[in-house]
């Protein structure tokens, strides 16, 4: 008989909204629906730190060690099924329930059993179609944590639950006595400011959703290379894909006056790419026009409303600012598209779509041996594949191909501003050269002001030297370039580093929890956290932190943390870090 132990943690209970019904319509139909529905979530489930403990039909139990990596994946899991949904009647459209609780549960062997999961499924049960509803319990968790909007519903009497529970609801989906918690309104940067939506896919194909993004990412990035204007980074303009967009709500959540929509046909070799400039203050187009062309002129296209877009919100722009803002970055369509279904794969976030988009950025860069965004992103996925197994896991071969690719990608010509920082961070951290890995993030600062990420690891790169205010001022402004960034965590735990380095170490813990909420596996949070704690005298929670580093790095020893950082951090940063895992408990070898 399997042992019983208890634990707490967040469950996360789903089925598919009038799933007998889509069965009588179409058995084979809408079992495939779900497979492929399920195959798509398992990604975004280990993303947010989750464990399928069982399915059951079209339902699924989840557990997560953080409320907060539960209700963002709920919400995750919602954007997926409408993008999912994209193209389907009504009537054949496959939602899920969802519902959220935190508390005790029981374990036994793989699965869990109590009142925590009871109480989960329960409020799924009474989640509208696309709807998620969460536990009072859960929402004094989230609160303040969570980009969402939340609504109190009051207290419900649950099925075969003995006592009312106050229940919020996640989204504006469910009619709600009193809402609350709406997304803080941002104020208007000192100079123009922009959102580029995500494009409405109209080509008629599920299947051609990179190619629609991919082309909205080359338009933002070409708007983003205007120094004079201010452009919300794609991370957080793509967390509206999939829903009704109100861009008054868009530009008060963003803090930007314009608001770029569009869409992108493809019929052959035929592309048609439409966008409308939106002045929200007025409500008024400000600038609309249609584009047509070969596939083959992709690249012109794409420059083409960029620079409609830079004319109409300033009239003096001369035409060769907007072309020296725009390169074409590669000759060959077929190395373009390897690179766009790359993007596509490495955002799953998981070491599956890394792997995934390194074959086919290699193969890309087979095609076109010169493609710098392709070299630059092959080299921070390899970096990150080599992070998330702890640099021991790796081979000399995969550190070395990951540097020769990170220098191919800011060689002497090569502009492009998300290759340069990416090239940069993986030779100043995997290559050991910082002078190097510095130089390039800043030229990527110089061409494109507004890439939040190239501020990110700038701010990263002068957290590890001990230099605060630079670190802290980078942090901060990418995160007002990216409010709603998916990955804000990574935000959170430069400035976790930054204040350790300075020797905040109740700052330094303050935003390792804030990281640690949205993305538990973060090891070098865990262990700054840890350090932190050591050296406030708070013997249990370095413990405790410790033992969750050793969890996520099996094996580890102030030996390997030396040696996986090695001369990327400075030497006072290393000798405080290694003193306060030392006093936390972590052994020396």
């Amino acid at each position: 008989m399997a042992s019983t132990t208890r634990r707490l943690a967040a469950i996360l209970a789903a089925d598919v909204a009038g799933y007998s019904r889509l069965m009588g319509a179409d058995e084979v139909g809408t079992a495939q629906a779900l497979r492929e529905h399920r195959s798509a979530a398992d990604p975004l489930i280990a993303q947010y730190g989750g464990r399928v403990v069982k399915t059951t039909g079209d339902g699924l139990l989840i557990e997560f060690a953080s409320v907060v990596g539960a209700v963002e994946c709920a919400l995750a899991l919602l954007r997926l099924a409408t993008e999912g949904n994209a193209g389907t009647p009504a009537e054949r459209r496959m939602e899920w329930r969802i519902g959220v609780h935190i508390g005790d549960v029981l374990i036994e062997g793989e699965d869990i059993l109590g009142d925590g999961v009871n109480i989960a499924a329960r409020l799924e049960g009474i989640a509208e179609p696309g709807g998620i509803c969460i536990s009072d319990d859960a929402f004094r968790q989230v609160r303040g944590k969570v980009e969402a909007e939340f609504a109190d519903l009051g207290e419900q009497s649950l099925k075969n639950i003995a006592r009312p529970l106050r229940v919020y609801s996640v989204g504006s989906s469910l009619p709600a006595r009193q809402p609350i918690i709406p997304r803080v309104a941002l104020p208007l940067p000192d100079k123009p400011s922009m959102a580029v939506l995500p494009f409405q896919n109209m080509t008629g194909d599920p299947q051609q959703e990179y190619f629609v993004d991919g082309v909205v990412e080359e338009i933002t990035t070409a708007i983003s290379r205007l120094p004079w204007l201010f452009v919300i980074a794609r991370n957080s303009s793509f967390t509206y894909k999939g829903g009704a967009v109100d861009v008054k709500q868009v530009a008060r959540e963003l803090g930007v006056r314009y608001v770029l929509e569009g869409s992108v046909r493809k019929a052959g070799n035929r592309v048609r790419i439409t966008g409308q400039l939106i002045d929200t203050a007025t409500g008024a187009h400000i600038w609309a026009e249609h584009f047509d062309g070969a596939l083959d002129d992709i690249f012109a296209l794409q420059d083409q409303v960029a620079g409609g877009v830079a004319g109409a919100i300033e009239p003096k722009l001369r035409s060769a600012e907007i072309e020296r803002a725009i390169r074409k970055p590669t000759d060959s369509l077929d190395a373009y598209d390897l690179y766009l279904r790359a993007l596509a794969e490495f955002r799953k976030w998981t070491p599956e779509g890394w792997a995934e988009a390194i074959d086919l950025l290699r193969r890309a860069l087979a095609i076109d041996s010169g493609y710098a965004p392709a070299a630059g992103l092959f080299a921070w996925c390899r970096l990150l594949q080599l992070t998330n197994r702890g640099m021991s896991g790796g081979s000399e071969e995969d550190v070395a191909e990951g540097v020769r690719f990170a220098r191919r990608a800011i060689e002497p010509g090569k502009e492009d501003p998300d290759s340069l920082w990416m090239g940069g961070w993986t030779i100043l951290t995997l290559g050991r050269d910082r002078a190097t890995g510095l130089s390039a993030i800043e030229h990527a600062l110089r061409l494109n002001p507004n890439s939040a990420l190239a501020w990110c690891f700038f701010g990263w790169a002068q957290s590890f030297h001990n230099l605060l205010a630079p670190a802290v001022d980078a942090l901060e402004r990418a995160m007002r370039l990216s409010p709603l960034d998916p990955l804000r965590w990574v935000f959170y735990g430069g400035l976790a580093h930054a204040h350790f380095a300075a020797g905040r170490y109740e700052k330094a813990i303050e935003w390792a929890d804030r990281a640690l909420h949205t993305q538990p596996r973060m090891p070098a949070v865990v262990a700054i956290k840890a350090a932190a704690c050591a050296h406030l005298g708070r013997a249990d929670d370095a413990g405790a932190c410790v033992r969750r580093f050793c969890e996520l790095r099996p094996r580890a020893t102030i030996g390997s943390v030396r040696a996986h950082f090695g001369t990327a951090v400075s030497a006072d940063f290393l000798a405080a870090w290694a003193d306060g895992l030392s006093k936390a408990g972590l052994p020396e070898e």
